[in-house]
């Protein structure tokens, strides 16, 4: 069995759908604020120019979604699937916003959680390419159980040079931690 790069995923917070070409004025609007982008190594994707590059290349990967809020049914933000390798069973997830007002809560970590549970279905580990100014994003792998591998340079989207924090989380840590979340509630 293949991994399904774009599957539907239920949450109690949101669902995660498979982004399409009709959901780009509201996704802009969901990362058209300059602060969401400050700390990302390309600060400039909340403008309109900038941002539909970084769309368009999300509709080709066919691994891209849009988080959308149960309550409102409204697009707060979006991740994707990347880089998926069969053979050693790896994948990325990465590329990943939320709308400020669903920072510092449960919303980042039940998208994580939703895309993790699905993606060890089938791979045996997940990476996660980080801005390395982005301390918001590697604290919060670190506390999903990520663990830091090493500072890769990357190449952007506009052939630009991007200095990047590589973490990892393994099916067998994952399921450890999901066990151990299960057990403390």
């Amino acid at each position: 069995m293949d991994l399904d790069l774009q599957p539907i995923l239920k949450g109690g917070l949101i669902d995660v759908r498979p982004l399409k070409p009709e959901h780009y004025e509201a996704l802009f609007d969901a990362a058209s604020d300059p602060l969401i982008w400050e700390q990302h190594p390309e600060r400039d994707r909340y403008k309109r120019k900038v941002f539909q590059r970084f769309f368009d290349g999300a509709i080709e990967s066919k691994g891209a979604f849009a988080v959308i809020h149960c309550e409102t049914r409204r697009i707060i933000g979006s991740s994707r699937y990347y880089g998926y390798k069969q053979q050693p069973r790896q994948i990325a997830i990465g590329y990943t916003f939320l709308e400020r007002a669903f920072w510092g809560g449960f919303y980042g970590p039940e998208l994580k959680r939703l895309m993790l549970d699905h993606a060890f279905q089938f791979v045996d580990e997940v990476f996660f390419e980080v801005g390395e100014g982005n301390l918001r994003s590697q604290k919060a792998l670190q506390k999903l159980g990520a663990q830091f591998v090493k500072s890769v340079e990357l190449e952007g989207l506009y052939g630009n040079t991007l200095s990047c924090s590589v973490f990892t989380i393994t099916r067998t840590r994952w399921t450890q931690r999901s066990r151990y979340d299960a057990d403390a509630t």
